[in-house]
């Protein structure tokens, strides 16, 4: 099957905004629906690309949006636990209610391929050292809980015409045009650049990530593989399984000595890990950028005056944002 029209919901978001561009240099043709509450700037101007300012709820919206697809990459959902506890009606009905109503209507609208980014946090926390995606999923919150909801409804609608596939991303890390600087890489960077002092919480809880840029190319190649490579699977995405502690080590590595890092006590000490191996093994995607590498991207993207106010404009923080326009 050749795929040349792909369907990005979500795809003015953080990730969507490097995927977007990547698909657009790879030649596809691709349609982004996104609320764009950071604004259509995040996006190029292109004439392969088709922005709709929308919503994935908007039933009558993707009937009349999705036929004409190949694929569809769906993004879109309140991305993180913060976020969802702001405003938890407003989280399932997007992240849990709107999913199989896509899913359906993509079907029916002859998509092909539908790939789903759920997260690694749908496993909870696990004490093996290497957790694979054969586990037990034990989501602590209801945004992780939803993601594991959406994948056994995904699950159910696999067949032969319509191939699914789900990844479960590690935190994802470094620059975007729609830049978010409430992840953990992110954070770091931010208050290295512009304070000259990390503050670390604990720190000796891991935090699997993954480059942007590595993020991106793994869902070019999803749309590449043909259909009984990735049918109705599930792949683990991470690699990198640091502490904080070690990833502060790294930022004041690549930001510079005069950096302080300072350790105080949290009474949050969730720890995740995941591994990688199956998906290495099974369509052979290695990630070929590094934290230190997104640590470096963002640094590049500071002193090319690219992130201005970044310690108080609401536009890095989704909470802030969310709050400021009350999104219902």
């Amino acid at each position: 099957m050749s795929i040349k029209r792909v369907f990005v919901t979500g795809g003015a978001g953080y990730v969507g905004a490097i995927l977007t561009r990547r698909l657009l240099e790879r030649g596809y043709a691709v349609t982004v629906l996104d609320l764009m509450i950071y604004g259509e700037q995040v996006l190029p101007d292109h004439p392969d690309l088709k922005k709709i300012k929308g919503d994935i709820r908007d039933a009558a919206l993707l009937k009349a949006s999705l036929p004409g697809h190949d694929a569809v990459i769906h993004l879109a959902c309140i991305s993180n636990d913060p976020s969802f506890e702001l405003n938890p009606d407003l989280g399932k009905s997007i992240n849990l209610d709107a999913f199989e109503p896509l899913v359906k209507t993509a079907m029916e609208s002859g998509v092909k391929r539908f790939i789903y980014a759920s997260s690694s946090s749908v496993y909870g926390i696990k004490d093996e050292p290497d957790v694979t995606e054969d586990m037990m999923l034990e989501p602590l919150t209801d945004y992780s809980k939803f993601k594991a909801m959406c994948e056994v409804i995904l699950a159910k609608y696999q067949s032969p015409d319509f191939t699914t596939v789900t990844i479960r991303p590690a935190t994802v890390c470094g620059y975007s045009p729609r830049l978010r600087l409430d992840l953990t890489v992110n954070i770091l960077t931010n208050l290295a650049v512009n304070k000259g002092l990390i503050t670390v919480f604990g720190g000796q809880q891991k935090r699997p990530n993954l480059h942007i840029e590595d993020m991106a190319a793994l869902y070019l190649l999803l749309l590449e593989l043909p259909d009984e490579k990735i049918a109705g699977k599930v792949f683990n995405a991470g690699y990198e399984n640091h502490t904080v502690a070690e990833i502060a080590g790294m930022v004041r590595d690549t930001i510079g000595p005069q950096v302080n890092i300072v350790t105080t006590e949290t009474n949050d000490n969730r720890s995740y890990h995941i591994s990688s191996g199956k998906i290495k093994r099974e369509i052979g995607f290695v990630p070929t950028h590094s934290i230190t590498d997104a640590v470096q991207d963002l640094k590049n993207a500071f002193d090319g005056n690219l992130i201005p106010d970044s310690l108080t404009d609401d536009r890095y923080f989704n909470v802030k944002k969310m709050q400021k326009i009350n999104l219902v």
